[in-house]
């Protein structure tokens, strides 16, 4: 029959198969699965019918941990029930689904497989987790593309129904997640038909009902546990047969083949790789490449992983296999092998003339895995003694595990594909708008389309990169687009910043959105740029889609017009078809928003392509330098940031190797790495116009990423100002001798404009101005951090104006521009920042607290400053109350020890040291002061109390902790926790939660706003 094809990426294929199947979903959300939970409930808010003819209920949990609960005693009551998760989330579902398989219950999660956490979080996609869940009896159905998702997620439901036995199905996180093709969708009527309804009835049957009421769950001794927990094996010894049925069914419907184990290559292959997940899609294509050379090479593309069938396996392998290689996406430290690989090497266990078998690692965290590295295992298996336990598309440097990189890349695409990069920033729209250019091409024409996103770990304002690909073949590539027919970019900033031009194809296309005329712009492009674009005959365009959409008054969303201006250079469709699509794309987004919000955006796409100017590429630049030349930072910068940092913030983390991360192996990583970036990436930024200042602070308060802040300069600080140094005479007690400047950082504002909006001065002390008109600034910034000290030792810190001449420990985060949460933490850091320790829940606050490689947490001129890690999402009260416990227990040794040399008769200034440290133990303001006498008196001392007070001198000094949750409220757990924050005024004295600030002054709790809250703190 004719099915339907439709754009989407593979999370909403498994919603939508799996929306088939269910009746009840427990959800909790974690990336890369939510939007598997997102599209369940918008169906579900619908009014959506399943293949029951019923709506899915939606029940949303506390954690993933409640989700599996839920999902556990949803089943035991009759209802065929679904759930969705990934990393973490789903190993904390690991309890309940022992139970789950123990009991038979035909459960089905849902996984986009991702990394765990262990010495860094990462939310990228490989196989850790569900390697890690498959000791717990689920079946476990590997899919490895979109179509598949759609057509295999039905046989986990099915085959769960039938066998008794739930599963899970799995596929590559991002990558087929959240990878966007078109593909044919199976409609619930055609699912209907094969839905074994006898075994949906003994499931009802079956359920704990009080009208026919049984007792499950019940503990059994040594007598009888071993013997009923080796029952099950019938029903596992099924699974594969029955699974195997249904995929022959799917086969017949769909029209694509498919079994538990998939062979695909040379009928005499003689070296195979065997593999499962996204990776498959590569090789397949890579043994294309290779077979037209006449090698004989194969692939097993594995489906079922559990229960692992052996006799399946075997069926499929080709008599004339010599060598196999088993590629793993995961690390199981210290173990013989990777999983997968382990199990191959069962299977052959024995055999006379068994195949040489050896295992690799590949695609860690969503690395890259490309045709050249495939190409590079095999040509490992043809050697005589090929590297076993490798790792593939890195550097090993330190124990010599990888294979070698290969020295170019391959085009093993379809001919007649175009590919393309976009390069954009978070939240400029390029990403949105190229979502929609797949969607209008792959759901108006004939051709196939795939589209990839790539991100950096910033909020809005991060590095994007849009992969598309186009053609009229089918589109397996997995991998990101290496060749590409067509570049564009929005930020003429990363001209010599990346390298954007990397493999473009010969007579491919590149299109700037420029802020400068066709000849400025050729001055502005770095020599190595000129050299790309002359070696592969680039055709070369610019437009000014920032003033457009200035003009128009959509200021930073140029992402309309540069669309509009590929549909022109690309002619993927015809310009005038698109134009109509993208038009009516705008009504349906925008036209809640009103006729003004749509007639921009249409203004938008006619001036995209009318703007465009066509800029010479001269022949003489293929006599420039090839050297590709990055901008980093600055010469004076530590030796780690300048060989490490700027590496991973070029986006050339790929080529460092495993030596790099020598003596950091524990994850450890530096503070302010974030101040080197120097992005540029506003558009307008502040100017300060001095005559205008009430001195008030506001605007340096409220900034999120700390890039203005005001300055006391004392006399000598004057002299040596540069010319534009410009100072007014300070207001305030005491500040008489002192001269007062506000100070921008051009190169690290994000334009957000809270400070000019925040400006009080009845005309304003700052004005937003182009980016490129306020760079003289930056010498003052640099001067200013270089020569000026901060003077919060001469103001305080009692109020708002006051707390903001301490030096700001949180600066320059990769939070959003404008973003609410970052003034409050930078504000707590002015507060207490020398003697900070943060456990960070996962979410905003910990990818803007600390994203390799930015940490924006600093420290003061004697090397204090806030200590912050993170554990998970779900345990940051916890790991935050583990800190707490820790630090009290040891400074409680302190004190012990010093009352026992008191009680020892010590005295003298040794004495009197010890005794005003335990009276001052819990008061904030004193306890630095008490605690640098203590190691002062025992500088020489050899006694062993002195001893052991100087092992633990990291913990005289009392500790302000805080817990800052994922969305980034925050509580201080100092001392006794949150009761003790709201009903004493020991020491701590500040609460932050989302927008209120919560104080407490002379041991009275009080809630007010920010400001006025902030106006009474004592620093402590």
């Amino acid at each position: 029959m004719s099915r339907s094809k439709k754009t989407m990426d593979g999370n909403m294929a498994a919603a939508h198969v799996s929306y088939a199947f269910t009746e009840v979903a427990a959800i909790y959300p974690i990336t890369p699965s939510s939007n598997m939970a997102e599209y369940t409930d918008e169906w579900a808010a619908k009014g959506q019918k399943n293949l029951f003819g019923e709506t899915v209920k939606v029940v949303e949990m506390q954690s993933e941990a409640g989700a599996a609960g839920a999902v556990h005693g949803s089943l035991q009551a009759g209802a065929l029930t679904t759930t969705f998760t990934a990393s973490q989330g789903l190993l904390l579902m690991i309890p309940d689904m022992y139970k789950m398989a123990g009991e038979l219950l035909p459960g089905v999660i849902h996984v986009s497989a991702r990394a765990l956490a262990s010495h860094a979080l990462s939310i990228f996609g490989d196989h850790q987790d569900i390697y890690a869940t498959r000791q717990t009896g689920y079946a476990m159905l590997a899919t490895s593309s979109v179509q598949e998702v759609m057509d295999l997620g039905a046989v986990a439901h099915l085959a769960a129904l039938k066998g008794r036995v739930p599963f899970l199905h799995f596929f590559d996180g991002f990558r087929t997640s959240h990878e966007v093709q078109k593909i044919e969708v199976i409609e619930y009527e055609e699912l209907a038909k094969l839905v074994p309804w006898d075994a949906v009835n003994r499931f009802r049957q079956g359920a704990l009902n009080p009208n026919s009421p049984v007792t499950r769950g019940l503990a059994q001794n040594p007598d009888v546990y071993f013997q009923a927990r080796e029952a099950c094996n019938p029903f596992y010894d099924a699974v594969p047969g029955i699974v195997e049925e249904y995929m022959d069914q799917i086969s017949k419907l769909v029209g694509r083949t498919y079994k538990p184990f998939l062979y695909y290559g040379a009928k005499d292959a003689t070296d195979i790789i065997i593999a499962m997940g996204s990776v498959t899609e590569t090789i397949r294509e890579t043994i294309d490449y290779m077979l037209k050379q006449g090698k004989k090479v194969g692939a097993v593309i594995v489906h079922l992983y559990r229960p692992f069938s052996a006799k399946h396996l075997m069926s499929v392998v080709p008599k004339t296999v010599k060598k196999i290689c088993v590629l793993d996406r995961t690390k199981e430290p210290g173990a013989e092998g990777e999983p997968l690989y382990l199990d191959v090497r069962s299977v052959y266990y024995g055999q006379a003339g068994a195949p040489l078998i050896i295992g690799g690692r590949y695609g860690l965290s969503s690395k890259d895995t490309t045709p050249a590295q495939i190409i590079t295992v095999y040509d490992n298996l043809a050697r005589s003694e090929p590297k076993n336990h490798f790792t593939l598309g890195i550097v090993d440097d330190v124990t010599f595990h990888s294979l070698p990189l290969p020295k170019e890349e391959v085009v093993v695409v379809p001919e007649g594909t175009i590919e393309c990069k976009f390069f954009g920033l978070g939240a400029d729209g390029t990403v949105g708008a190229n979502k929609n250019s797949i969607k209008i091409i792959g759901d108006h024409t004939d051709l196939y389309a795939q589209a990839y996103f790539a991100y950096d770990s910033k909020k809005s304002g991060g590095f994007t990169v849009s992969h598309l690909r186009f053609g009229k073949s089918p589109i397996r590539s997995p991998y990101l687009v290496n060749s590409p027919d067509f570049v564009s970019c929005s930020q003429p900033s990363y001209l010599d910043k990346y390298d954007m031009l990397k493999g473009i194809k010969k007579g491919g296309t590149f299109l700037l959105n420029s802020l400068w005329s066709a000849e400025e712009t050729v001055k502005h492009l770095p020599d190595f740029v000129k050299k790309q674009l002359a070696d592969a005959d680039v055709k070369f365009y610019v437009l000014n889609a920032t003033k457009i959409a200035e003009d128009l008054g959509m200021t930073g969303r140029t992402n309309t017009i540069l669309q509009s201006a590929f549909f022109k250079l690309s002619n993927v469709i015809p310009y005038d078809t698109a134009v109509g699509y993208m038009k009516d794309a705008i009504k349906k987004s925008y036209g809640k928003k009103g006729d003004d919000v749509v007639r921009m955006n249409n203004e938008a796409v006619d001036a995209g392509a009318g703007a465009l100017v066509k800029v010479e590429v001269k022949a003489e630049w293929k006599k420039l330098s090839a050297e590709v030349k990055i901008a980093g930072s600055a010469a004076d910068a530590p030796e780690f940031v300048r060989k490490v940092v700027d590496m991973i913030n070029s986006q050339q983390g790929d080529d460092l190797t495993v030596g790099a991360f020598k003596g950091r192996e524990d994850g450890t990583w530096p503070n302010a790495t974030a101040s080197y970036e120097k992005r540029g990436i506003a558009v307008n930024v502040p100017e300060w116009i001095p005559e205008n200042c009430i001195q008030c602070n506001q605007c340096s308060y409220v900034c999120p990423h700390a890039v203005i802040r005001p300055f006391l300069v004392d006399k000598k600080e004057a002299e040596k100002a540069p010319a534009n140094f410009k100072t007014l005479k300070a207001i305030g007690k005491g500040l008489e001798d002192y001269g007062f400047r506000m100070q921008v950082s051009p190169y690290d504002c994000t334009g957000c404009g809270n400070c000019a909006d925040v400006c009080p001065a009845k005309t304003k002390a700052l004005v937003m101005k182009p980016l490129a008109s306020q760079m003289p600034q930056q010498d003052g910034w640099a001067y200013a951090l270089k020569n000026v000290t901060y003077k919060s030792d001469v103001t305080g810190v009692n109020n708002v104006k006051n707390s903001q001449f301490a030096k700001p420990l949180f600066e320059f985060s990769g939070a959003c521009a404008g973003c609410g949460e970052t003034p409050y933490i930078k504000l707590i850091t002015q507060l207490y920042g020398d003697r900070m320790m943060i456990a960070n829940a996962t979410g905003c606050s910990s990818i803007y607290g600390g994203s390799c490689p930015s940490t924006p947490y600093t420290t003061n001129a004697q090397g204090q400053g806030p200590a912050w890690a993170n554990s998970l999402f779900e345990d940051n009260a916890e790991y935050g109350l583990g800190m707490v416990t820790a630090v009290n227990q040891l400074r409680d040794r302190l004190e012990r020890t010093m009352k026992e040399a008191l009680a020892g008769g010590l005295t003298g200034p040794v004495a009197d040291a010890f005794n005003d440290w335990i009276a001052n133990k819990m008061v904030g303001a004193k306890t630095r002061a008490v605690s640098d006498k203590v190691i002062e008196v025992l500088k020489g001392k050899t006694e062993p109390w002195a001893k052991t007070i100087l092992e633990l001198k990291q913990y005289l000094v009392k500790t302000s902790q805080w817990v800052f949750g994922g969305d980034g409220w925050a509580y201080d757990i100092g001392y006794g926790g949150l009761d003790h924050v709201l009903s004493t005024g020991e020491d701590i004295n500040v609460l932050v939660m989302d927008t209120e600030v919560y104080s407490n002054t002379g041991g009275q709790a009080s809630k007010s706003t920010p400001v006025g809250a902030i106006a009474k703190f004592a620093a402590v």
